[in-house]
Order: C-alpha cells, then structure tokens, then sequence
C-alpha cells in the first residue's frame, strides 16, 4: 500500500482558496511521480521481465501526459464546494483519475485498431514492434495477437493501480465512502459506455439517441461530471451542490465530447496526437455522423446518405474525403459546433447554480473553453 502520502500546501503553503487548477494540473504530476514509482519498485519485486516489458511501458504512457482534465475538474469541484487548506486527498483522487484514463485510452485504441496515441505509438503497436520475432514483423499475425493482448494487460494494470489509489485514499478520508460511491459509479459507466459504442459499430446503428446516450456514458460522465462529484465529494457538499456539478458536468462533458468527434473527423494530428480518420473509416457512431445521416434524409440528398450508410465505408470506392465532404454539405459540422457552443453556455448556467464563488466560476469557465473549444462568457458576466 502507497500510504495517505504527504500534505499538499499551495503555491506558498497557504489557503487552499488561493489555488488554481493550472496549479493542481502542475502538482498531479508530482503525485503521479510518487504513485508510478512505488508501483514499479512493487512490479520490480514481482517479476523483471513484467517489470520491464509492461509495468513500465504503462508508467511511460500515464507520463506521456495528455491534458489532465479530469484532474483539473476534480479539483473544480472540491473548490466549488468549499475545500480548502489540505489538497492531498483531491490530488491524489486526481491521479487515480489520471491512471483510469490511462487504462481507458490503451483498451479504446485495441478496440478500435488505433495506431496513434499522445503522439506516439498506441500501446498494442508498440508491444507488436516488440514481438520476439522482430519489428520487421510488428504486424504479421503472431506479432499484433501479442501486441494486443499486452496492451489488454496492461490496461487492466492501470486500472489496478488508479482503484489501489482511489481505495487507499478513500479510506484515509472522512468522505471516503462517498468517494468510493462515486468511483464505482463511473468505472461501470465507462464500461457501458464502451460497450454500447461496440455494439453500436458491430450493428451498423445510425440512431441520433443512441449515439448521445453513448456520448454521455462514455465520456460527458467520466470526463466532467464524476470528477466534479468526486472533487464535492471531498469538500463535503451537500446534494443541492453536488446535482448542479453533475448538471454542469454533463453539459461541459458532452460538449467535450462533441468537439472530439469535429477534431476526429476534422482534427490535425500534428496538434491533436491522434488520428484524424480513425472514426470515418471504421464508421463510429458519433453524435456528428447521426446529425449528418438525419440531415441527408430529410433533404434527400442521397449521395450523403449513401457513404454516411452502414457498410459504405468497406466498399472500394468509399473514401474518407467523401465523408468529411457530407458531413460538411449536409450541415452536421456546424450544427454540431453551435451546440457544442450551447451545451458549454449551459454548462456555466449550472456550475453558478452550485453557489461556487465568482474566481470558482471563471476557473470552470476557463476550463470549459479548454474541454470544448468554446469561449466562455466575458468575466464580468461571471462576477
């Protein structure tokens, strides 16, 4: 067990009210730092060559970075709530976060044979360029069949490390059970949210309602509004608080989510680390192409609806820049960034309904604009 670990003071060991999350972003690292190498010293004692091979390729990956949002909006909500002075235990539910995501990203890119990742290799690439019988042959059968099956391991490795973390920190708080709660919550939501984009891949679905029910399972819940009651949660909010978070962490989080899809179909993957096609080419329900294909069939425009249809994207004339082509004519794009824009507007409207103060709100409202892309309202409008 890795311990409660030490006292975390702000910037000049003061109150916790003079802290951002930029500063909070800044200290999960360090928290990460003491987390990953407790872990590894723990992997050394287990064994070498998992040690080598796995424990550290995972503590690699979680150091490769990524925006520690979820940090970031645990720490919001703790502040909204009223926490203060100690920042140990909302740090270190921050890191646990962190490790989840990592888990979630490694398992997300098996699933949909992504091969770029934070700029980088996804994990299974890696692991198959690794095989015994060479990188030349990182991507013959035998070496992605143990590509992927490391990189399934190793998600569940860091899903192992981010519970240790949540529990051991849980028990060392007052709040512990709440947290706890919470924790469980999300990690089943998660699952249901992977299983039902799966499925929805595998069926061929094109409905608008089952691609947002997906987009908040899967992401709007985990990545706003969990964390925000994770972070309420310690500060010990009560219910009044804690349902406006959730209320605005579902908006922010779908807006999020909503702007990942734009940055999937339309992205550069010099800036976002991360493919740019991965999800037209495989045909992923997302909220984005759903818009699209109710658009086209309700204009009749049939060339759209014919490369949007299920089984369009494995015949040899579908191309990538037909779909994007669609979802531009058809209106998708821009119906989608104007409520992205709504969802982050509405997402303020519920964040001030918490009570946070006025510096709480500009911070969410900052970290709003960071998730999705989106300016928040002028600050003097949030005084």
């Amino acid at each position: 067990m890795l311990g409660p670990g030490p006292t975390v003071a702000g910037p000049a060991g003061g109150d916790g009210g003079a802290l951002t999350a930029p500063w909070a972003t800044s200290a999960v690292e360090t928290v990460l730092e003491q987390v990953l190498d407790a872990r590894l010293r723990q992997a050394r004692g287990v064994d070498g060559v998992f040690a080598r091979d796995m424990a550290d390729r995972v503590a690699a990956f979680v150091r490769r970075g990524g925006k520690r949002l979820r940090t970031a909006f645990a720490w919001c909500g703790w502040r909204a709530a009223g926490g203060s002075g100690d920042a140990t235990a909302v740090l270190r539910t921050g890191a646990a976060l962190e490790l989840l995501q990592a888990c979630a990203l490694i398992h997300d890119d098996v699933m949909d044979g992504s091969l770029l990742r934070r700029g980088g290799p996804a994990l299974h690439v890696e692991f198959a360029g690794r095989h015994p019988a060479g990188p030349e042959r990182a991507f013959d059968a035998p070496a992605g069949a143990f590509g992927t099956s490391a990189a399934v391991l190793a998600g569940d490795l860091a899903l192992a490390w981010a519970d240790d973390l949540l529990t051991e920190t849980a028990l060392g708080s007052p709040q512990g059970a709440r947290l706890h709660h919470e924790w469980r919550a999300m990690r089943t939501e998660m699952v249901a949210g992977q299983y039902r984009d799966v499925h929805a891949q595998a069926s061929g679905a094109s409905d608008e309602e089952e691609a947002l029910t997906i987009a908040v399972l899967k992401s709007a819940q985990y990545t706003v509004a969990r964390p925000l009651a994770l972070g309420a949660c310690l500060a010990g909010a009560d219910t009044p608080t804690t349902e406006a978070l959730r209320a605005a962490g579902r908006c922010a989080g779908l807006a999020f989510q909503l702007r990942d899809d734009l940055l999937g179909a339309f992205g550069d993957p010099s800036l976002t680390g991360k493919p740019a096609d991965d999800d037209l080419r495989s045909r992923k329900l997302t909220p984005l192409l759903a818009v699209a294909v109710r658009r086209a069939e309700a204009t009749g425009d049939r060339e759209a609806a014919d490369v949007l249809a299920p089984g369009a994207h494995t015949r040899p004339d579908h191309t990538v820049e037909r779909m994007r082509a669609a979802l531009e004519r058809t209106g998708a794009r821009a119906e989608v960034e104007a409520r992205t824009a709504d969802l982050a507007a509405t997402a303020l409207r519920h964040f001030e309904a918490s009570g946070a103060a006025a510096d709480v709100r500009r911070e969410f409202a900052a970290l709003v604009e960071r998730a999705a892309g989106v300016a928040p309202r002028p600050a003097e409008e949030l005084v």
